[in-house]
């Protein structure tokens, strides 16, 4: 299979994972002109949309790509009934496209109702995980969204994590304010920082970097728990994680 990413709004990247044959699937079509244009280019057949959650910049171009393929089945949890799904997927579901398996597990916390999708290597995780953060809770809560991130952790190291926004340069210097001594958070700041000013990409991330680097999956870690009881005594991990994200609202 291979990963391909279109750019769309000002910082959305919408997937597309396509075989040799140029058979392909969309994951979170938020506009569909570049998509058609890339279907074009690329001589690709489209045979299928995966949706993550309900936000109009992951479904605005699904009625769109429906009318020039009306035969693409539309995989999206509940909340995206009437955003232009057609199968609609939870937890425990696993659909097959391309051949490959895709195992459905919730993610909420962004929405309540967001959903990812896995074949290895690849998550599809929407607004759940971002490189070196998570997304902001519109809907659900840091419990939720912390539960969801320990289902991410528990997958292979080599997990492609392919999260739809370019957050990653903002997310790292968040981490760099709270750990600024720390290698892995500096590194990657620094790596991150010279592609943005090329205007280079920084995804998809690897889930064994970003359990370095995301400190929305260190929670445990002994040195950011040092920071955080500077300010406050937090003694379960998804309380350290609602300050962390509730830091993060406000940085």
């Amino acid at each position: 299979m291979n990963l391909n990413s279109i750019s769309a709004f000002q910082d959305n990247y919408i997937w597309v994972l396509s075989n040799d044959e140029g058979r392909c699937l969309i994951v979170d079509p938020g506009e569909a002109a570049p998509v058609l244009t890339a279907i074009k280019k690329n001589h690709w057949q489209p045979e299928a949309i995966l949706l993550t959650h309900h936000h109009n910049d992951h479904v605005g171009g699904v009625k769109e790509l429906l009318q020039h393929y009306p035969d693409l089945v539309v995989y999206g949890p509940a909340e995206t009934k009437n955003k232009g799904a057609t199968k609609i997927v939870a937890e425990g579901d696993n659909v097959i496209i391309l051949g490959n398996e895709f195992s459905v597990f919730a993610t909420p916390g962004h929405t309540l109702g967001h959903i990812s999708f896995f074949s290895f290597p690849y998550l599809f995780c929407g607004d759940t995980m971002f490189s070196g953060g998570c997304g902001r809770l519109f809907e659900g809560t840091a419990e939720q969204m912390y539960q969801s991130f320990l289902k991410i952790d528990a997958l292979p190291e080599e997990t492609l994590v392919c999260c739809a926004h370019e957050y990653t340069l903002a997310n790292m210097k968040f981490a760099k304010s709270l750990l600024p001594h720390d290698s892995f958070i500096n590194d990657y700041y620094n790596k991150v920082n010279d592609l943005r000013a090329k205007n280079e990409m920084t995804l998809p991330a690897i889930l064994k970097n970003e359990r370095h680097i995301n400190l929305f999956l260190r929670t445990q870690d002994p040195d950011l728990i040092a920071v955080i009881n500077r300010e406050t005594n937090l003694q379960q991990p998804e309380a350290r994680f609602a300050w962390l994200r509730a830091k993060k609202d406000n940085f």
